[in-house]
């Protein structure tokens, strides 16, 4: 019997579903990014987390992942297959695997289908919606190379995380926030100062 759905406190957020983004969690390290994005970005969130993924978000970041509650629409369980965006039917503008493991990327790559973050990322897939890839691996092996490659050419954007330093970052939550700009330009929100912004003012 697959397991229920666990509900959060959020607030249902309207919006149209295209700004419906599912932000799938995994146990590579880097929970600090699915942490800033679930509070900064504007529209409806709903969480997918891993089993590990929820172990490391707690290890690397000292609070259990239902801490995101108020910033998301609800947080699934990954074995809960009995859940909307597990169908093509149900309306969603991009799935954001943030970070994502290498195994998970493999996963995905060749059709597997094994808890409800890898099932939903074949609907994107299928369904041609936006799924983006934030891999957090190095170094990447000829497997991995290939694995990314693949989803490349199937419409998946590969978003290493790879935080810029010309901003002159005085911490770490500057080298988060300058990738979480560039994920949420790429979600269609406004865009952050980028490189040399000022040149072109």
């Amino acid at each position: 019997m697959a397991k229920r759905s666990l509900k959060c406190d959020a607030a249902e957020r309207a919006g149209k579903p295209g700004d419906r983004v599912v932000l799938g969690i995994t146990g590579a390290s880097g929970a600090i990014f699915a942490d800033h994005f679930a509070k900064r970005h504007s529209g409806e969130k709903y969480i997918i987390p891993t089993r590990w993924g929820k172990q490391v978000f707690e290890n690397e970041l000292g609070k259990p992942i239902e801490s995101l509650s108020l910033h998301v629409n609800k947080i699934y369980d990954e074995d809960d297959l009995f859940v909307p965006f597990a169908s093509g039917s149900i309306s969603f503008g991009a799935l954001v695997i943030l970070p994502c493991s290498v195994s998970t990327m493999a996963k995905i790559a060749h059709g597997i289908s094994d808890n409800l973050l890898t099932r939903v990322a074949q609907v994107a897939l299928k369904e041609k919606r936006k799924l983006i890839i934030g891999l957090r691996e190095t170094p990447l092996s000829t497997i991995a190379l290939r694995n990314a490659a693949i989803l490349s050419e199937s419409g998946a954007i590969i978003f290493p995380l790879c935080p810029a330093f010309y901003f002159k970052p005085t911490g770490v939550d500057d080298l988060v926030n300058s990738m979480i700009d560039r994920l949420c330009a790429l979600l269609g929100e406004k865009q952050g100062r980028g490189f040399l912004a000022e040149e072109l003012e």
